[in-house]
This record gives C-alpha cells, structure tokens and sequence, in this order.
C-alpha cells in the first residue's frame, strides 16, 4: 500500500463523492417505492430491494476506487447514508445502519487485497458486499421464511445489481475521470 496519508484534496473529494450519492440515494427512495409496488402487484416485492441496492452501494466502491485509502469505501458509504437521512430519506435514521453495512461490505473487498491490488479490490467489493448485505436481510427482513431457491434468486439478483452499479459503473466511472485528468492522479 503506498500513499496512505491524507491531504485536504482526498478529504475533500471523499466528501464530494458521499453528497453526491447522498442526493442519488435520495431520489432513488421514490423510484424503489414505485419499483417496490409495481413487483408488490404480481407477488415478486422481495425482489425490489436486490434489483436496487447496487445504485445504494456505488458511494463506497467509488471512493475506494478513486482515492486509493484503506477506510474511504465506508466513510463514503456513512457519508452518503448521513445526506440521504438529512435530506429527508423514507428510512430515517435506519439510513446510517443501512450505510455502515453496505460500507463494511464494500471495505472488506479491498481489505482482501491488503489495499495493493486496487482493481481486484472492486471486484471483491461486489461479492463481499452482496454476502454482507444478503446476510444483513436475512436476519433484518426475514429471508430466512423463504425456500432455498427463492434465497438463491435473490442472492443473484442481489450479485448482478451490485456487480452492475458498484462494480460495472463505477469502474466506467473511474475510466472517465482518468481520462479527463481531473483527478490528477498517476495509473495503478
């Protein structure tokens, strides 16, 4: 791991990143409502929340990703869940417990890497992140009154959209901004 000190400038993206999801993670709270009732009508509810929690879980890996830092994936995360809350978010202060275990889920995938193999890193992220977060539903919401082959549906619905949202997207994210040079940041 080389550059693990912090400068004003990491800090500061580090919070940009955190509020701009925070507004994203907002305006998603209405359209998983509408998602969640449109599935809600043909019996397929559970569903709602796997299809959606990739979008909820880019903050970290973007953080991550970007800054290079051991911690930013869940400071990020926390970051986002507190503006997503203050901004009125439909699950209140449940938001921030939402935040650290997506953020937690996120960390372990870099943490895996000893925070050296930075790509390998985000891939794990999405793995780790959908075993953390599956593992959280299932003691939160009740998974485990569902079948097995219900569970493993949507364990893979869970994967893609995280694999989708905070692997695919991020890493496309990342690309964009290197190539605009506004990081200004030397290739991994």
């Amino acid at each position: 791991m080389k550059n693990t000190q912090w400068k004003l400038r990491d800090a500061i993206l580090l919070a940009l990143i955190g509020i701009i999801f925070s507004v994203i993670y907002f305006l998603m709270d209405p359209l998983y409502q509408i998602i969640s009732g449109g599935l809600t009508a043909i019996g397929l509810q559970a569903f709602a929340g796997e299809l959606t929690i990739g979008v909820w879980m880019m903050a970290g890996p973007l953080a991550a990703y970007v800054l290079k830092k051991p911690g930013t994936a869940l400071l990020a995360e926390m970051i986002g869940a507190a503006g997503e809350m203050f901004l009125g978010g439909y699950w209140g202060v449940a938001t921030l417990l939402s935040g650290l275990i997506q953020g937690a889920g996120s960390e372990i995938g870099f943490t895996l890497t000893g925070y050296k193999n930075w790509k390998l890193g985000l891939w794990l992220s999405t793995l780790t992140g959908t075993v953390v977060t599956f593992a959280w539903q299932f003691i939160h919401s009740g998974y485990g009154n569902y079948h097995f082959g219900m569970l493993v549906l949507l364990f893979i619905a869970r994967y893609c959209s995280i694999f989708f949202f905070a692997g695919l997207l991020v890493s496309w994210i990342e690309k964009l901004l290197d190539r605009s040079k506004f990081l200004g940041t030397e290739k991994d």
